[in-house]
């Protein structure tokens, strides 16, 4: 089983590591990308992220320094860079290293800028969300520009496992990147819903987080059989069996 996640705007390249790392695996598409991005003006990075003016200017700054370095004084391993929602139920810090050996085999971030991430892959700070409507060339946005790149290898990657289940765990925005009809396996979508006022729904905090900590669930279980998805309890979630399908697990909490 492969699990994929969503990057996360929050980024934390002050903590060091001492782990091994490795390099992601699409430096051509990230290097034309860094190129283009380059020619933005704080004005145009503002519009075009629709970010306040000194995120802007920050982001300016990055894509004119990034160096595509794979110098861990300047790059953080994915797993550890990322420092949002999804990332505070992942809890990398505390996971040991045979678990992030094993995650580095079986949990993938999508990215704007870097298509599929292991793990350990070193990253440079940057922001560029799946959904950003960035031209480049014949394409008109990042969907486009990553077209069944993303989808490929993944099943090129389940394939090397020996195995057919993709659990997604990422947004809509940044799933929308993996064109399923070329995954050549089963995907499950998962389902988070707490209940507030009166019935159970997503509160889109709360499930960010419950999607870190699943994939954490699936690591530290080392899980490769679907069912053993059910069992996941973390924080107070339980499986609803009358409310899932074959393909989508629906948790409810509270």
């Amino acid at each position: 089983m492969i699990a994929v996640i969503s990057p996360a705007k929050t980024l934390d390249f002050e903590t060091k590591h001492e782990a091994e790392f490795t390099t992601p695996r699409f430096p051509k598409e990230t290097e034309r990308l860094v190129k283009t991005l380059r020619r933005k003006k704080e004005k145009d990075l503002k519009s075009l992220m629709s970010i306040s003016d000194n995120i802007a200017q920050l982001n300016v700054e990055r894509y004119q320094s990034f160096s595509g370095t794979m110098d861990p004084e300047i790059a953080r391993p994915a797993i550890h860079a990322f420092k949002g929602d999804v990332y505070v139920g992942l809890d990398s810090e505390s996971l040991k290293d045979e678990e992030i050996d094993y995650a580095q085999h079986h949990l993938r971030i999508l990215s704007g800028l870097y298509g599929l991430l292991r793990p350990l892959d070193l990253i440079e700070p940057y922001r560029l969300e799946m959904g950003t409507k960035l031209k480049m060339g014949k394409h008109d946005n990042l969907y486009q520009f990553w077209g069944d790149k993303i989808a490929n290898m993944l099943s090129d990657e389940l394939k090397e496992n020996n195995d057919n289940i993709l659990l997604n765990l990422a947004s809509k925005e940044y799933f929308k990147s993996v064109n399923k009809k070329k995954i050549k396996g089963r995907i499950i979508d998962v389902e988070f819903k707490d209940f507030s006022n009166d019935r159970y729904k997503v509160i889109s905090f709360f499930a960010k987080k419950a999607r870190g900590l699943m994939s954490r669930y699936l690591i530290q279980n080392k899980i490769s059989n679907p069912e053993d998805l059910k069992g996941f309890d973390s924080e107070g979630y339980y499986f609803v069996e009358k409310e899932s399908t074959e393909n989508q697990f629906v948790f409810f909490r509270g």
